[in-house]
C-alpha cells in the first residue's frame, strides 16, 4: 500500500502558496511590539496591532507559516470535538459559553478580514459534524448535545453521515467554515508589510529581558529587538519565564492525506469522536475532487512506526471513496494543555510585558485568531471577556491537578526508559532511506542512511531536558517523547521546546564504522 503514498511529506498549503522571503535580522531595533512566531497568531496579532497605530516587528526562526499553521486541516469552527460538556463539568456553564463565543467571534473575524482585504482563499461556509461509531461514544455525543442546548449553541442530533461509515449518533454545528490558511495569511502579511511592518526570517529568538516599561528579544546572532511588549507566538513558548509550560502541556502528532477521488464530495466537515479519530473535509477546487483525510493522533515520539499511521488513513480513504491518487501527505504537531484550553496572556505574574499564546489542541484557526485578538487587547490595555478564561496563571484542581501528575509521570517514565533500554539494531543493518536507534561502541546513537547511502549519526539525547529521541520513519525526523521537540535526521531543530540541535557524530571517526554502501 505504501507504494501509492507520496515518497516524502509535503503540505498542500505550502506547495500551493507563493510566500515572499524576508531577510535575517542584522541590526538592533527599537519598536513598540516584538512578535516572535510567524503563524496565524503572530501574523494576525501583528496586523491588528499595526491597525491600532503601533510599530511592530515580526521575527521567525525559519520561514513564515512553516509550522503548525502550514500543516493544519484548516477548519474554521467552534466545534472542537467533545469539549463543551467537559468544560461545563469542570469549569462551569459561563466559561463554556465564553469558550464558544471566543471561537465564534474568531470565525467572524476571519470572514470579515477575507471581505475587507478581498482575499481569495477558498473561504466557504460548511456545516461541521461530530460522529460516533460506537454506543459508548454515542452516549458522549448525546451529553455534548445537552451541553449545546444548555449553552444555546445552534446544533442538531442525527444518526447518519453521507459516507459508508456505520454511525450511532451525529452532532452538527451549522454555518462553520473552511479555507486555504496560507493564502489567507499571505495577504495579511502583504497588508502588514505595505503599511511599514517589519518581518525578519531565519532569526532565532533565544531569550527575553524585561525591565520597567520595556522588554527585549535577544537573538541567536547577538541582536536585540526592544519594545513595550514581547509576544511569544511560537507554538511552544521559546521563553517560559518560570511558567513551567513544559510540565503543563504535552505534544500530540496527527497525520493528513490529500486524496483525489473519483466521486464528488457531499459537503461538510466531519470528525469522529471515537479512537482512532478520523477527520474529513474537501478542498475548494474547480475541476478536481480532493479530500483531506486526517487522524491517527498519538503523543509525539511515542507509538508505532509512524508510516503505519499514513497507511491506516489510506485504508480508510479506500473504504469511503474511489481513490484515484494520493497527491500529498503530511503531519502536524499540536500542544494540549492540562485542561484543554489555550494559555494566552502574561508568561508569568512577574513578567506582564512578555505575553504568550500556546496550547490550541488542534483548533488553531479559531483559537489562534482568538489568541491574537486577546493579545492585542492586553497590549492596548483594553478589557477582553476571555482574558480570565485563557489566563496562563489559571489552575483548576480537577482535572488539572490529576493531569499534571499523569503527564509528568509519563515524562519521567520515558526519561528513565530511554536511558536503560539499549537498542538491538545495528547501523550495518540499515537499508537506504531507513533510520533507527542503534548501538555504536556501546553507546546509544541515532542513525539514518539516506537515499544515496550516506550515513547520518546523531546523539539521541534531546537537548531540552535529556530524554532520548525516537526515530519517526514517516517524516524522517527524530522526535522526543517527553515534551515533543523534533529534529531533522541531521539533528537540526524543527520544533521546540529544544533550542539546540542534536549533537552530530562524525561517522568516519566511530570505531568499526565501515559500510560498503555508505560511501565511506
Amino acid at each position: 500500500m505504501t507504494d501509492k503514498l507520496p515518497q516524502t511529506p509535503q503540505s498542500y498549503w505550502r506547495q500551493t502558496t507563493d510566500l515572499p522571503e524576508f531577510d535575517t535580522l542584522h541590526e538592533n531595533i527599537q519598536t513598540d511590539a516584538v512578535i516572535v512566531g510567524g503563524g496565524i497568531t503572530g501574523i494576525t496579532a501583528a496586523y491588528l496591532l499595526q491597525q491600532q497605530g503601533m510599530n511592530v516587528v515580526l521575527l521567525d526562526a525559519g520561514r513564515l507559516l512553516n509550522g503548525t499553521t502550514g500543516h493544519t486541516t484548516a477548519k474554521i469552527t467552534a466545534q472542537h470535538g467533545l469539549i463543551y460538556d467537559e468544560i461545563i463539568q469542570h469549569m462551569g456553564k459561563s466559561k463554556a459559553r465564553l469558550y464558544y463565543e471566543a471561537n465564534s467571534h474568531a470565525m467572524q473575524f476571519i470572514e470579515q478580514t477575507v471581505r475587507d482585504l478581498n482575499i481569495s482563499c477558498g473561504f466557504m461556509k460548511q456545516d461541521a459534524y461530530l460522529y460516533a461509531t460506537t454506543e459508548d461514544y454515542a452516549k458522549k455525543l448525546e451529553k455534548e448535545w445537552e451541553a449545546y442546548q444548555t449553552l444555546s449553541i445552534d446544533g442538531q442530533l442525527d444518526d447518519t453521515i453521507p459516507f459508508s461509515v456505520s454511525t450511532h449518533k451525529v452532532l452538527s454545528m451549522p454555518n462553520q467554515a473552511q479555507f486555504h490558511p496560507l493564502q489567507y495569511l499571505a495577504d495579511i502579511v502583504q497588508a502588514f508589510q505595505e503599511k511599514g511592518g517589519k518581518i525578519f526570517e531565519h532569526t532565532v529568538a533565544v531569550n527575553v529581558e524585561s525591565s520597567g516599561q520595556q522588554a527585549a528579544v535577544l537573538t541567536k546572532n547577538g541582536r536585540r529587538v526592544t519594545g513595550k511588549y514581547v509576544l511569544a507566538c511560537t507554538h511552544f513558548p521559546f521563553y517560559e519565564g518560570r511558567g513551567l509550560y513544559s510540565a503543563k502541556m504535552y505534544a500530540d502528532r496527527s497525520y493528513i492525506l490529500a486524496v483525489k477521488t473519483k466521486e464528488a464530495y457531499p459537503g461538510g466537515m466531519y470528525l469522529s469522536v471515537d479512537e482512532p479519530a478520523r477527520s474529513l473535509r474537501s478542498l475548494s477546487l474547480p475541476n478536481e475532487n480532493i479530500v483531506l483525510i486526517g487522524g491517527e493522533s498519538h503523543k509525539t515520539g511515542q507509538g508505532k512506526d509512524t508510516q503505519t499511521h499514513y497507511e491506516a488513513l489510506h485504508t480508510f480513504a479506500n473504504k469511503l471513496f474511489q481513490v484515484e491518487d494520493i497527491v500529498y501527505r503530511w503531519s502536524a504537531q499540536d500542544l494540549i494543555t492540562l485542561d484543554k484550553l489555550p494559555y494566552v496572556g502574561p508568561v508569568s505574574t512577574k513578567n506582564p510585558r512578555v505575553l504568550i499564546a500556546t496550547g490550541y489542541r488542534k483548533w488553531g484557526m479559531t483559537n489562534g485568531t482568538a489568541a491574537a485578538q486577546l493579545l492585542t487587547d492586553i497590549v492596548l490595555h483594553k478589557e477582553n471577556p476571555y482574558q480570565e478564561l485563557f489566563s496562563p496563571a489559571r489552575f483548576y484542581a480537577d482535572p488539572s491537578l490529576k493531569k499534571f501528575f499523569i503527564e509528568n509521570a509519563d515524562v519521567a517514565k520515558h526519561l528513565i526508559k530511554g536511558k536503560v533500554q539499549l537498542p538491538n539494531t545495528s547501523y550495518e543493518d540499515l537499508k537506504r532511506d531507513q533510520g533507527a536507534v542503534v548501538l555504536i561502541d556501546g553507546k546509544r546513537k541515532g542513525a539514518y542512511k539516506d537515499q544515496d547511502g550516506q550515513m547520518h549519526i546523531v546523539d539521541t539525547t534531546c537537548t531540552h531536558v535529556g530524554c532520548e529521541v525516537e526515530w519517526n520513519h514517516g517524516d524522517r525526523t527524530w522526535d522526543c517523547p517527553c515534551h515533543g521537540s523534533r529534529f531533522s535526521y541531521t539533528g537540526e531543530v524543527i520544533e521546540g521546546p529544544a533550542e539546540k540541535p542534536l549533537q552530530k557524530e562524525d561517522f568516519t571517526m566511530l570505531d568499526n564504522a565501515t559500510d560498503e554502501n555508505s560511501g565511506y
